[in-house]
């Protein structure tokens, strides 16, 4: 177990987000997000959570450039791609590949995500998680 860990952990080093992010544009669609945001959100972590729908809702404000919009379609593309770098079911490192582009789209884009972005993508936390999720820790990070 501890040398597949090692081989993921050796894929991630040399793991490029936005050569990803171009190469999944494609497979895009509204439902497939949610889908895989209901089943792996609590796996993933709310910070994972949160950026991908920091950007679920940028993309879908028309104050948006098209050009933004096109680095997010891309990284929510690659989330939803059902051949990841690294597959989603393996513990741990699973979704680490799909952090790492969402993680890389937020902060390409984070000039355009706005307070009503932002107070979107909390309310729908709440309600994926369960809990009362607070951002502010989450935001700082993004400064």
């Amino acid at each position: 177990m501890m040398k597949k860990q090692k081989d993921y952990e050796d894929l991630l080093k040399d793991f490029d987000p936005e050569a990803h992010i171009e190469e999944t544009e494609n497979h895009y669609s509204d439902g497939k997000f949610w889908d895989k945001v209901m089943k792996y959100g609590k796996q993933a972590g709310k910070t994972t959570v949160y950026y991908s729908l920091l950007l679920f809702y940028a993309a879908k404000s028309p104050e948006i450039p098209k050009s933004t919009k096109l680095i997010i379609v891309g990284a929510l593309s690659y989330l939803i791609f059902p051949i990841d770098l690294i597959p989603d079911f393996i513990p741990v490192v699973g979704l680490a590949d799909d952090a790492s582009v969402i993680a890389a789209a937020v902060f390409k884009v984070i000039s355009h995500i706005d307070e009503n972005i932002k107070n979107k993508a909390k309310v729908k936390m709440n309600k994926i998680l369960g809990v009362n999720f607070d951002d502010d820790e989450i935001d700082k990070r993004l400064l």
